[in-house]
């Protein structure tokens, strides 16, 4: 029997668990687009349960029948030092596309047939032993991304450093802050990503598509930029580490390029490159 929680938020969290300590089934019942701040849900069966775009930060639901559930872009993140418990749970054909995992416990989850695309993870994430979660479709530390479709991903202040994203669609995915270090990023398609402040150290860019892409105070340190396909419209404003052989590169694409605007920042590529951090 599920437990209620003194750290119960919200009197929608108090309600599903009164639910559930008077013996009701939850069983595809529809949570989704609710603030259910650390609900206490352990050893619940909530078996098709749709919890969609569902605040469930911190969590508990330790051993928890989640199977066929819906979480597709729930927020499981831990926070204070604590986190969104799933330890033990089963999640088998459970939806957790788009949600976001970061600082999540997933230890000895039942994640068979579970979805992943565009789900959000970060070093802090406890997977199952053995789980490929780098292969999964999870966007996170070293994940295998090449030829991903993450067209408008909202990916801001993801943490990405040293994923795999050879050829990746990113065009107009949302990248602002997030940290891209050691990033393989070799023909990917950039077109109107917004990266601004974003962390590119030492990623290698050879041969992307950049047209219209916001790179305003980004850090390009030891960046790879050779051979960049189309920067018509893209603004390196106060962009950081940017090498001398990557701003003559660029300088060097037809006039019309350089001179075009970008949409967002009002900026064209030539003017963007003489806005010094």
């Amino acid at each position: 029997m599920p437990t209620t929680a003194s750290s119960n938020k919200s009197p929608l969290a108090a309600n599903i668990t009164a639910k559930l300590q008077a013996g009701e089934s939850l069983t595809n019942a529809d949570y989704s687009n609710l603030d259910l701040y650390a609900i206490a849900l352990n050893q619940a069966n909530l078996a098709q349960v749709n919890f969609s775009h569902s605040i469930l930060t911190n969590a508990d639901l330790v051993g928890a029948d989640l199977r066929g559930a819906n979480l597709q872009k729930a927020d499981l993140r831990g926070a204070n030092l604590q986190k969104a418990d799933l330890t033990g749970a089963n999640l088998t054909g459970a939806y957790l596309s788009r949600a976001d995992l970061r600082g999540a416990n997933l230890k000895d989850t039942n994640l068979e047939g579970t979805q992943f695309q565009v789900t959000i993870y970060d070093n802090e994430t406890i997977f199952p032993q053995g789980f490929n979660y780098k292969s999964s479709g999870a966007i996170g530390p070293g994940a295998s991304l090449n030829g991903a479709y993450l067209n408008t991903a909202n990916l801001r202040r993801v943490n990405l450093t040293g994923a795999k994203m050879i050829g990746a669609y990113l065009s107009g995915a949302d990248l602002t802050g997030a940290i891209l270090d050691d990033v393989s990023l070799s023909g990917a398609n950039l077109q109107k990503a917004i990266m601004t402040g974003a962390s590119l150290r030492n990623a290698r860019l050879g041969n992307t598509e950049l047209k219209g892409v916001d790179f305003r105070a980004a850090d390009l340190t030891r960046a790879n930029l050779d051979n960049i396909q189309n920067v018509a419209g893209a603004d390196f404003s106060m962009v950081k580490g940017l090498s001398q052989q990557a701003r003559s590169a660029i300088l060097g694409f037809p006039a019309p390029d350089l001179t075009t605007w970008n949409a967002y920042t009002r900026c064209n590529t030539k003017d963007s490159l003489e806005i010094q951090p």
